[in-house]
């Protein structure tokens, strides 16, 4: 069974209903039993593909649930839509577009992965839950973004990744439409990196749209949504290779020559 408090969370109207633009539309009884029974199966097939491969370091069943099913569903506070077409980039074992693909079955959702066993256990899932709509895609954002099936053509693009928003925005910005949304989970301190998030997303062709801060039940840690629209087609030099993303992030404010010169 799952706790109360995960299946409140589910329940309350609007956040996790029928997917349609009313909010005061709690979840059919139908639907609840079958959303209840794919978490479950997801869980328990996670937790066993973890002791093979390292799919997560969160081994509590528990905590499973809060911390990757919940946390995952809070994009839904950001954005929820009766239709989407989503992209998650680095979805390692699915998050957070499986567990929203599990509440909003009629979104088409593209998993992106560039490490070849979590891919296997990504399409394991889509096969066990028995999906429809839903496609795990082994490659790098890098690359994958100056291919034409998938540059600007998302509706919604997210990465809850460990990684700083100059470098998330650049690899996701390419592969949003313009008019579509960039949802990038975050928590901590981040005023600085946010002042060069915006200067970063000045030169992808994004802008902040919204700060949505994450208060559900065993995610009370200052978790927050930075919501940027995608307000004119990325450049085609974006995303550079990986490395250079890592090495020359957008918006850093780098020392001038004559700096540089004074310091040596």
């Amino acid at each position: 069974m799952l706790p109360e408090a995960f299946l409140e969370s589910l329940h309350q109207p609007g956040f996790v209903g029928a997917g349609l633009e009313r909010r005061d539309v709690s979840l059919p009884p139908s639907v609840a039993t079958l959303v209840v029974a794919r978490f479950l199966r997801y869980r328990q097939e996670l937790l066993d593909w973890n002791t093979r491969i390292n799919l997560t370091a969160i081994t509590d069943p528990e905590e499973v649930l809060f911390k990757h099913f919940l946390d995952s569903l809070s994009l839904l506070l950001a954005y929820d839509k009766p239709q989407c077409r989503l992209l998650d980039i680095g979805s390692g074992a699915g998050f957070p577009g499986l567990p929203l693909k599990i509440v909003r079955p009629q979104w088409q959702v593209t998993l992106l992965e560039a490490t070849g066993k979590k891919v296997t256990f990504l399409r394991h899932m889509i096969e066990v839950l028995q999906f429809e709509g839903v496609e795990a895609v082994h490659g790098r954002a890098e690359e994958l973004a100056h291919n034409g099936s998938f540059r600007a053509s998302f509706d919604v693009v997210t990465a809850r990744a460990v990684a700083s928003l100059p470098m998330l925005l650049e690899y996701a910005a390419p592969f949003c439409r313009v008019g579509g949304q960039i949802i990038l989970p975050k928590k901590g301190e981040l005023a600085e990196e946010l002042a060069q998030g915006k200067r970063a997303s000045q030169m992808v062709g994004a802008t902040l749209k919204d700060d949505v801060p994450v208060t559900l039940p065993g995610l009370e840690d200052g978790r927050r949504l930075l919501v940027w629209e995608q307000v004119r087609k990325c450049s085609a030099q974006f995303p550079r290779s990986g490395s250079v993303i890592v090495k020359r992030p957008l918006g850093e404010i780098r020392p001038s020559t004559q700096e540089r010169a004074g310091e040596d």
